[in-house]
């Protein structure tokens, strides 16, 4: 598995990231989730220098220009319900791909514990596509693990890109140990050092889901 983290690069990405980690920004979720947006189309530009391309004879008012364009769209897949932002980001960067959507909550036990459950998903087939996996947090590593586990119960893709916007150094080193495939790329804007007992990411941002949608109920 091949790694790479976009941020602390003095990029626009920095701008974006420091804006969803600022208590008094994110107040207000239109802005939060405008943010995700946009660091979605980040991403979705990054990863597309990694696809196939073509030459093709393109008819101008004053010619014929031979210019490359993207040989398919891939498939972007997220995980709800935090990942929706980001992945319409990337939904308007890739605007003719498939979708899939992947249900997965965090179910707490009596002590206080949690395991993550899968329950749902809607997908076209994935056989040899290249596949889009976003979720804005990657935490305990959990999550990106049974999303990409659930892709395979639709085909087989040729390459998966793994993107999280924040990560713990833990969450990336369990995805290291848990998906060993050589066909897929982690995609990161920032990693940080520590995870509360609850696995929520430190410094991180907070909740990603309840301050894009409003705060929910956990499943107990």
């Amino acid at each position: 598995m091949e790694i790479r983290v976009l941020g602390n690069t003095h990029s626009i990405l920095d701008h974006y990231l420091a804006e969803i980690r600022d208590t008094g920004i994110q107040t207000d979720p239109l802005r939060f989730r405008d943010n995700l947006n946009r660091i979605g189309e980040i991403f979705a530009y990054e990863i597309s220098k990694e696809m196939k391309f073509e030459v093709s004879n393109v008819t101008t008012p004053l010619g014929v220009a031979k210019v490359p364009k993207l040989c398919s769209q891939p498939v972007l897949a997220t995980i709800l319900r935090a990942g929706l932002a980001m992945h319409n980001g990337l939904l308007r960067i890739f605007d003719r791909a498939e979708n899939c959507f992947i249900s997965a909550y965090r179910k707490y036990t009596e002590g206080g514990e949690f395991e993550i459950e899968f329950e749902y998903m809607a997908s076209p087939s994935l056989d040899d596509k290249v596949v889009i996996l976003s979720d804005p947090m990657l935490a305990s590593g959990k999550s990106m693990e049974i999303g990409y586990e659930a892709l395979f119960s639709k085909g087989k893709p040729a390459h998966i890109h793994l993107v999280a916007i924040i990560a713990s150094e833990e969450g990336v080193e369990y995805v290291k140990n848990n998906i060993e495939d050589e066909n897929v790329t982690l995609w990161l804007g920032a990693v940080d050092p520590e995870m509360t007992p609850k696995s929520y990411i430190v410094p991180g941002l907070g909740d990603a889901g309840d301050l894009a949608f409003g705060e929910k109920i956990d499943s107990k």
